[in-house]
């Protein structure tokens, strides 16, 4: 049995045909053989755009000269209004500034330090779900609700019951539901005056979350000033100078980057933990190997994660299949030559997890369930070479090394408790709103174990 995947659109399609398929889901709009194509150019009398899949090409992007491909400014324009200049948008020696204040946070012993948190959530989603034994649910939701209590707990200290955490988790869901991770200027250069199709609602829901995380960011300035705060990932952000300037986060800049940890570790971990959680549905056998390896956890003592094998290999391949962010955009800052074609500066360069971790030249069976493929010499070099979930490079994901420990450590958790089932709903479409969800929920039966 195959896990689902969208179907591709037909090979040839005109470009107003194009647009409007890729305004209803990115990754449908996009034809089968990209999966197999080492790069593919799209051009029109507007703009030039290079999907880059050859592993050799994505490493020069990301990780041999990453400065001279800096994120699209057209492709973070849709994100904008939520985001400001957070450290996921800018470029340069703005981001440069932001990695340095922002990285302390998430080195050493800080994932010791916020595993107690991630304990609190996980047994809160454990009581939460004894509500639904014996139900068909829509598993999203749930992992939306353990992933955002994750957040609240590891950077604010407090629980997604908290009034002002419980209202950006119910503004978040409305944003990403009608925010497309890619907004058409991705691949348009619109002019300034042109208006940027932003519906109301996503306006509306970026500009009351804003001002509810300026209100946790605000007080927590008054607490770290009276000396009474606590010792979270928020307090450590806004307390770390700037090595080379000693300065630390205005206000302002610190509402921009809660709201991309938000985005990041909310949304990405919600998308991967969904993925995941019906991975285990469709494949049982891989679930009870994922529960008798659960009995391991007792204590919430950090040492316990390291027991999590099966899981952590679970939801690797899980981030293989369905990664949260399907693809990136960056820009050439000047000519470049790739496979021996001119690329003019100011192309956009498409950068696709999506297609590169199921590319049928780099992976053996790429669209089928096996967490056991790195224990090949096949399987690891694929993912040496074409496994990138979190980005690569300099610019890698900050909370790379927080989401391998928090998804394994809550789908152990709910695994050792309950049992997921299939049911006779329509398997779930992956579509890419923020971050890649289903199109039609993810509806499993819940059994208590």
């Amino acid at each position: 049995m195959i896990p689902p995947k969208p179907a591709a659109r037909q090979d040839k399609v005109s470009l107003w045909r194009y647009l409007k398929l890729f305004r209803q889901d990115i990754l449908s709009a996009q034809p089968q053989r990209l999966y197999r194509a080492w790069m593919a150019e799209f051009k029109t009398a507007f703009f030039r755009s290079y999907l880059v899949n050859q592993p050799e090409l994505v490493d020069l992007v990301l990780k041999g000269r990453p400065m001279d491909f800096p994120k699209s400014d057209r492709v973070s324009e849709g994100l904008r209004p939520l985001l400001g200049r957070s450290v996921f948008l800018t470029n340069g020696a703005e981001w440069e500034r932001q990695r340095r204040i922002i990285d302390p946070a998430f080195e050493g012993g800080r994932l010791r330090d916020t595993y107690p948190a991630m304990w609190a959530a996980a047994q809160a989603a454990v009581q939460r779900m004894d509500g639904h034994v014996g139900q068909v649910i829509d598993i999203e939701p749930e992992t939306s609700h353990v992933a955002a209590d994750v957040i609240f707990r590891t950077l604010f200290t407090i629980p997604i019951e908290h009034e002002i955490a419980s209202q950006v988790f119910h503004e978040f869901r409305a944003y990403q539901r009608s925010q497309p991770i890619l907004n058409l200027a991705a691949f348009i250069p619109l002019p300034k005056w042109m208006p940027r199709f932003f519906r109301k609602d996503t306006k509306d829901s970026a500009r009351l979350i804003r001002r509810l995380i300026t209100q946790l960011t605000a007080e927590r300035m008054d607490a770290i000033r009276a000396g009474t705060a606590p010792d979270d990932l928020a307090t450590k952000i806004m307390t770390t100078a700037d090595p080379e300037t000693g300065e630390t986060f205005t206000t302002e800049e610190m509402v921009d980057q809660v709201a991309i940890f938000f985005l990041a570790g909310h949304e990405t971990s919600a998308s991967a933990l969904g993925w995941s959680l019906y991975l285990m549905a469709l494949y049982p056998e891989w679930q009870d190997k994922v529960a008798a390896e659960a009995e391991a956890l007792k204590t919430g003592d950090f040492s316990e994660v390291s027991s999590l094998k099966i899981s952590r290999d679970v939801f690797r391949e899980a981030l293989r299949l369905y990664p949260p962010v399907p693809m990136m955009v960056r820009e050439t800052t000047q000519p470049e030559c790739f496979r021996d074609r001119k690329v003019p500066k100011g192309s956009q360069i498409v950068l696709s997890p999506w297609h590169q971790q199921r590319h049928e030249r780099l992976w053996d069976n790429p669209d089928g369930f096996d967490p056991d493929r790195t224990k090949t010499e096949e399987g690891r070099a694929a993912s040496r070479c074409a496994y990138m979930p979190f980005s690569a490079g300099p610019r890698v994901c900050t909370g790379a090394g927080f989401a391998m420990v928090e998804g394994p450590l809550i789908l152990s958790m709910l695994l050792k408790h309950f049992r997921f089932k299939l049911t006779d709903s329509a398997p779930p479409i992956p579509v890419a709103h923020l971050t890649l969800r289903s199109a039609n929920g993810i509806y499993l039966e819940v059994e208590r174990r």
